[in-house]
């Protein structure tokens, strides 16, 4: 089975813990290490063989085109929300621009230079896998005070953290997923959660480790730790 090709990036949301930084201007477009967000999330898409970039829009949506209008790798296509749908809904009304299996990106995951979550995700990658979500070892993260998403079990499947008061690893927003179950989701809006829950329950869900230094942001803080693993690697 070829690997994909064609990749959702998620830049529809408000960034409201971002306060002023994101009151005229879309969280993608905050600027770290001398780009925005969404072109280093499009930039390692490219150099990884990406030729096409899916991007949701919503908030400050004429920025976001005009920030990618100039990009010819890997190619943009635009899809419009006129209510925010979720990364789940999101992701389903994208469908017709999309493969099967296909990667997802967060624009505010942002890896130090010396990271290739890319090939991580794609050396991972096994046809039995419904999703594989690429994991940050919580002492890779910075600006990070949360505790941790999943285990690891020995076959690689995810154990989520649930009623346990840490757990080892963090979603880092890059993942490679099969598109199917968004079909058996009912509601309009939902989360990609909902469809990680179904695969979980049925074998499916595994999970690879980038161990690199990784910032999630969502905060000036984290912009500013995203600044100095950006000029860490220069």
């Amino acid at each position: 089975m070829s690997l994909p090709d064609v990749a959702m990036v998620f830049a529809a949301g408000f960034g409201t813990r971002m306060g002023a930084l994101t009151k005229d201007v879309p969280k993608p477009l905050l600027r770290a290490g001398g780009a925005t967000l969404l072109d280093h999330a499009l930039d390692r898409l490219a150099r990884g063989g990406v030729s096409r970039a899916v991007i949701n829009t919503h908030y400050h949506a004429d920025q976001v085109a005009q920030a990618v209008a100039h990009r010819s790798a890997p190619a943009v296509h635009l899809s419009y929300e006129p209510d925010i749908l979720e990364t789940g809904g999101g992701m389903r009304v994208a469908l017709p621009h999309l493969s099967d299996p296909v990667i997802s990106v967060n624009p505010d995951a942002i890896w130090a230079a010396t990271a290739d979550p890319l090939s991580v995700l794609k050396q991972a990658w096994r046809p039995q896998m419904q999703a594989l979500l690429l994991l940050v070892p919580v002492a890779q993260c910075r600006a990070y005070s949360r505790a941790g998403d999943f285990d690891l079990a020995a076959d690689s499947q995810l154990i989520r953290r649930g009623a346990a008061p840490a757990a080892p690893y963090v979603y880092s927003g890059w993942q490679i997923l099969r598109t199917e179950r968004l079909h058996d989701v009912a509601e309009e809006k939902f989360s990609l959660n909902v469809v990680w829950n179904a695969m979980n329950a049925a074998g499916g869900l595994f999970g690879v480790i980038c161990d690199q230094p990784w910032v999630d942001v969502g905060t000036p803080a984290g912009l500013q730790a995203a600044d100095q693993i950006l000029s860490e690697g220069e």
